[in-house]
């Protein structure tokens, strides 16, 4: 299969790519992943193993994209949560609650 990794093409196969990453040890997932094998490895581990380019040079979404149409399972790291709104509550609200006093609103 032929697809574009950091503007550069390279013609990949199933077969190639696990051949490419058999004895590479994976280094600890801590964003998306791509499982090969038995084996969970960083997406940007995988790319620069397959393609031999540096990290820097490509994404992450590339070398997904490129596994997907492959036949990998990709996995997805985990997303940043949103910081709670602090629009939520008023001031009288959130005074009353550190006086320990019952809500005005319920009142």
């Amino acid at each position: 299969m032929r697809c574009v990794i950091a503007r550069y093409p390279f013609e990949l196969t199933k077969d190639g790519v696990l051949a490419t990453m058999a004895g590479v040890k994976p280094e600890p997932v801590t964003g998306d992943s791509v499982a090969i094998g038995r084996r969970r490895y960083p997406v940007m581990q995988v790319g620069e193993v397959i393609t031999r380019q540096d990290r820097r040079d490509f994404n992450g979404g590339e070398v997904t994209r490129a596994m997907v149409r492959l036949g990998f399972t990709c996995h997805a790291g985990p997303r940043a949560t949103p910081p709670p709104s602090a629009v939520s509550r008023s001031p009288l609200q959130v005074a009353s609650d550190l006086l320990g006093s019952p809500d005005p609103q319920n009142a």
